[in-house]
């Protein structure tokens, strides 16, 4: 349940609540998988929406749906809310929007290759330094020639203009080699072969679609089925810091709200962090740090804590902490990890108690009034209302229908962008190349078949004309001195007729 003051999450010695005004100050739901993170979320996630505050969940593994539709009565549930002191359940569904970046189990999400910009590609792409470089440079390049980057093909061609210019570009900015363009092009092959083309594109995705209330004021959830998307892991992971890195550069400066714009869940994090190169994993410090001020609060699902950086993690402050197992050197160094985060107080031993907490228990530390984590406390953590489970088809598509949205997003655009101006410009080209290759060709040919026929006419009617008149001219001349005059003069004279019948010189 939900009051002014937060969140009913859990119960031990005493009640856990989330403190809607400090629920921007972000947090983490870490735990081995079976013990209970999903369950969590859920709670928090009705929880946010009952008191008006949107959010942004990834289903994954496909039970997140169930918030969609009433959860129903069961005696493990009942005992479980007698223990807490709820009372009878109110079941209830949760007014929800699906998205799905392949647009098959929700409305399809959409961006353009330049809002992702080269920094993100280049992690997407797993490019090196210097190829990371090269696609800096035809971002530039896209810019001084204004080619807009909307869907991969944008990219395709602009990289192939930039490799048919490089001895241009590399002049300009640095080198630029055709092998690096060659190994970026190989690259988005690979992300076409994923199903990424689906994603780059427009309409683009309307920002403010993820922050609306239904009509009865509970925040809507919105729900990015990833079942799919997560076979992709480093797309789904990039896809997600896009999202909150537009987030953050959009919305207005809102400093500590009553309760949060929008909450967002971010399942899996640790694929967000793992083999990230420096620069990336300083843009999400970045971000986890200033988008709080932007009214977003981002909570991060992990199985353990040491999947993030110790910088996030330290500004991560509502947390609830599941069973741990430590069966390996690595885990054990995360459960160790894991406790020396918690401030601790009494005979709590939180080691022991991390590998002890049976299904549905946490240990909880949310931020206080002033904003100081409570004392660490092994709690039950309350049920969901909602359906804990997977939804039918049937039922996904009539959420789908109420969603409102399908006129908006249904319908891919491809308006004119960088592929059509570059593919016009290279025709252009290719008609001047050919035009001057035909005037070559011919000049080198020579006169034409009807001028040399012509010429052979007025050639062979010349000697015949030459030597009739030569013949006559030669009985009066004489000897072979008259022959040859007489054909010469013959010559003259056909030229001078057929001259003046031209229009050509005498």
């Amino acid at each position: 349940m939900s009051d002014q003051t937060g969140l009913y999450f859990a119960k031990g010695q005493r009640e856990h609540q989330l403190l809607l005004g400090l629920g921007n100050r972000h947090g983490l739901i870490a735990g081995a998988t079976g013990t209970g993170k999903t369950v969590s979320l859920k709670v928090l996630a009705e929880g946010f929406s009952k008191a008006g505050v949107p959010v942004f969940v990834a289903d994954v593994k496909g039970d997140i749906a169930g918030i969609c539709q009433p959860g129903t009565a069961n005696p493990k549930l009942a005992e479980r809310a007698r223990t807490l002191g709820l009372g009878d359940l109110a079941f209830q569904a949760f007014p929800t929007v699906f998205w799905d970046l392949y647009g098959k189990q929700g409305y399809p999400i959409r961006a353009t290759v330049a809002e992702m910009g080269p920094l993100l590609l280049s992690r997407l792409l797993q490019l090196n330094d210097t190829q990371e470089g090269v696609l800096n440079i035809a971002f530039k390049a896209a810019d001084e020639n204004g080619l807009l980057l909307l869907d991969l093909k944008d990219l395709q061609a602009l990289l192939a203009f930039v490799a048919e210019n490089a001895s241009t570009f590399t002049g300009t900015y640095g080198n630029v080699s055709k092998a690096s363009v060659g190994s970026i092009q190989r690259q988005l092959l690979v992300l076409e072969q994923q199903g990424a083309e689906a994603f780059f594109g427009e309409p683009a995705l309307d920002l403010m679609d993820l922050i609306r209330t239904g009509s009865d004021g509970r925040g809507v959830v919105n729900v990015l089925a990833a079942e799919t998307l997560i076979q992709a892991p480093r797309l789904y992971a990039t896809f997600l810091l896009w999202l909150l890195s537009e987030l953050f550069e959009r919305l207005p400066e809102v400093g500590d709200p009553d309760k949060p714009k929008l909450v967002f869940f971010f399942d899996e994090a640790h694929l967000l962090f793992d083999d990230a190169p420096k620069p990336l994993v300083e843009k999400v410090e970045q971000v986890v740090r200033l988008i709080r001020s932007k009214g977003v609060g981002v909570y991060f699902v992990t199985q353990n804590p040491i999947d993030v950086p110790d910088k996030v993690l330290a500004q991560l402050g509502n947390r609830a902490q599941h069973a741990l197992r430590a069966f390996t050197p690595r885990d054990q160094k995360a459960l160790k990890a894991s406790a020396d985060t918690f401030r601790t107080e009494g005979k709590l031993d939180v080691v022991k108690a991390l590998q002890e907490l049976a299904v549905g228990e946490a240990l909880v530390s949310f931020l206080d009034g002033k904003g100081i984590p409570e004392v660490v406390e092994r709690a039950l953590v309350c049920p969901p209302v909602s359906r804990i489970g997977p939804i039918t088809d049937a039922e996904r598509r009539t959420a789908i229908a109420a969603g409102g949205l399908d006129l908006k997003y249904a319908t891919a655009i491809d308006r004119e962008s960088a592929y059509e101006k570059l593919t016009a410009r290279a025709a252009e080209t290719q008609q001047q190349a050919t035009t001057a290759a035909e005037a070559k060709a011919q000049a080198k040919a020579g006169p034409s078949m009807v001028e040399s026929i012509f010429k052979d006419v007025v050639r062979s009617a010349g000697s015949s004309v030459g030597t009739q008149l030569g013949r006559s001219l030669g009985r009066s001349v004489g000897g072979t001195a008259g022959g040859t005059f007489g054909s010469s003069i013959g010559r003259a004279l056909v030229r001078g007729v057929l001259g003046s019948l031209f229009g050509g010189r005498r």
